[in-house]
């Protein structure tokens, strides 16, 4: 079996933890949020400072200079604290219910995100325009402030169990901004830390499947790649670019949601697109909702073919929401049903990627919070 993780030694704020985690990066779109999140922050210490906003990823005014620029000045002010080698267990209040995790570095070596290319950890989903933005933070960073999830599978829920029967040390307790619940971080020190890693690896391969912060991983990744031939012997084992921070939440942990990733399509004549696509795809039609017969990954990548099609020969544009669509808006929405999770590790086998088809929801995606380094420098 092989040892997906290593136990990183994880930054925390020294203290103003209500401010310092903020919103993954890609959580909302528009500006009118993060300047939201910029007034609430104010001058205080802030994972905000430290990561780049997808409404800010394509603008060359510096933003990524000044990225880094922070995260300097948050060590060299000593904003932060190194705490020992492990892993934390999280614990979220949502609407759903309490989310446990466990917050781990992945080694990136059991990472892939090729079609056709079989390995411990999958990505769902393939590459977005962001990742040059990333690639580009994570090679002038000395540190990381990751969204991402994986997902693995513990159908009866043993590991998280066998963790609350420890008496760990809590590291942080504290309600989360912007309506995010209140999340509770415990310590799991080195020495119990590969006996999770190996419980979490142990339900075959894939053992972990993306579920959000694909580009943040992707970048990771890729950056891997660009140094990796540099390097030999020891420095080849341990460099920390290397490993990527990630937190692993159970498939079947019962606050684990896989929310339908719906399209909306606008720009364009609404009736001529429902006629085109109803005419190519089985489906249900009501009012201006077209909702999928069948949902499943060739499923909706014929769907996204019939779309592409239809706007490359009559102009329009897509969009991608998990919200519920009214029929009063705006647009035509083509619905998908809920993935069922006993086929999301099904779907990924043979090393196949999916098209865009679900979401742990904007609401639940992971806050900014545990930092890792990633640069000797």
């Amino acid at each position: 079996m092989k040892n997906c993780f290593r136990a990183p030694r994880i930054f925390l704020p020294r203290g103003g933890f209500e401010k310092w985690a903020v919103p993954a990066a890609d959580s909302h779109p528009d500006r009118d949020f993060w300047e939201r999140v910029a007034r609430n922050v104010g001058s205080a210490p802030s994972s905000l400072n430290c990561i780049l906003p997808d409404v800010y990823s394509e603008e060359e005014d510096g933003s990524i200079e000044g990225v880094t620029a922070a995260i300097t000045a948050a060590l060299t002010e000593e904003k932060l604290e190194r705490i020992g080698r492990g892993f934390v267990l999280t614990e979220r209040n949502l609407k759903g219910g309490v989310r446990t995790g466990i917050v781990a570095a992945l080694d990136l070596e059991e990472f892939s995100f090729a079609r056709g290319e079989v390995s411990p950890a999958r990505a769902t989903e393939g590459p977005s325009p962001r990742v040059k933005a990333l690639l580009e933070l994570r090679r002038k960073a000395l540190l990381e402030f990751p969204h991402t999830l994986l997902i693995y599978r513990d159908k009866k829920c043993r590991l998280i169990r066998d963790l609350n029967g420890l008496d760990l040390e809590i590291l942080y307790d504290f309600p989360l901004m912007e309506e995010g619940g209140n999340i509770r971080g415990s310590f799991i020190p080195e020495e119990y830390a590969y006996d999770v890693a190996a419980e979490m690896t142990s339900r075959g391969e894939p053992a972990f499947a993306v579920a959000d912060g694909h580009d943040e991983l992707i970048a990771a990744k890729m950056y891997w790649e660009e140094i990796k031939p540099k390097l030999k012997g020891a420095e080849l084992r341990n460099h920390p670019a290397r490993y990527a921070l990630v937190e692993c939440i159970n498939l079947y942990d019962p606050a684990v949601e896989l929310f339908p990733v719906h399209r909306v399509v606008t720009e364009t004549d609404g009736e001529a697109f429902c006629d085109y696509f109803s005419k190519k795809v089985k489906c249900t039609r009501r009012g201006n909702t077209l909702t999928l017969a069948a949902s499943d990954a060739n499923g909706v990548r014929a769907a996204d073919e019939v779309i592409s099609a239809y706007l490359r020969a009559a102009g329009g544009r897509v969009e991608y929401t998990n919200a519920p669509f009214s029929r009063g808006e705006e647009g035509t929405a083509v619905l998908l049903r809920p993935m069922e999770k006993e086929d999301l590790f099904y779907e990924l086998k043979g090393g196949e990627l999916l098209p865009k088809m679900f979401t742990v929801g904007e609401e639940n995606k992971r806050y900014c919070l545990e930092g890792r380094e990633i640069s000797y420098d």
